[in-house]
C-alpha cells in the first residue's frame, strides 16, 4: 500500500529531474505537519506538462506507470490526491502552453484513463449548470 508519505519517493525513483522541485517544496513546507501535497501535485503536473512540451514520451511513460501504481495500490488518500490534484490539473488547459491536455491519454494507463473520464464528466456537468 503506497501512503502519502511514499508517493513522491515512488516517483522519484522513475523521473530525479522532479527532486530539485520536490527539494525545493519540502524546504518550504518543512514546518508544517503535513505537507500540503495537492501543492507538490500542482507542481508536477507542470512538471510533467513541460515533458510533454519537450516531446520526452519515454519519461511521460515512466511517470504515468507511476500515476497508475498510486491509483492501484495506494491508499485512499492516494487514490484521491492523484485524481484531484494532479489528473485535475492536468487537464487544465491553462496550464498548457504550446500542448493541449488530450496528448496526455496516450501515456494514461488504464485506471488513470478511467479517473481522466471522471474528472471530465464532473467539469462538463458543472460547466452546464452554470
Amino acid at each position: 500500500m503506497i501512503s502519502r508519505q511514499d508517493m513522491f519517493d515512488v516517483l522519484l525513483e522513475v523521473d530525479p529531474t522532479f527532486q530539485p522541485v520536490w527539494d525545493a517544496f519540502t524546504d518550504k513546507w518543512r514546518d508544517q505537519i503535513e505537507l500540503p501535497l495537492y501543492l507538490a501535485l500542482g507542481d508536477l503536473a507542470r512538471h510533467v506538462i513541460g515533458k510533454l512540451e519537450d516531446g520526452k514520451v519515454i519519461e511521460l511513460q515512466q511517470m504515468f506507470a507511476v500515476v497508475e501504481r498510486w491509483l492501484a495500490d495506494g491508499d485512499e488518500l492516494v487514490w484521491e490526491a492523484t485524481t484531484i490534484g494532479l489528473l485535475e490539473d492536468l487537464q487544465n488547459p491553462s496550464l498548457h502552453k504550446t500542448t493541449s491536455p488530450d496528448q496526455l491519454k496516450q501515456c494514461l494507463g488504464p485506471l488513470a484513463a478511467t479517473q481522466w473520464i471522471e474528472v471530465e464528466r464532473y467539469w462538463s456537468r458543472q460547466i452546464t449548470r452554470a
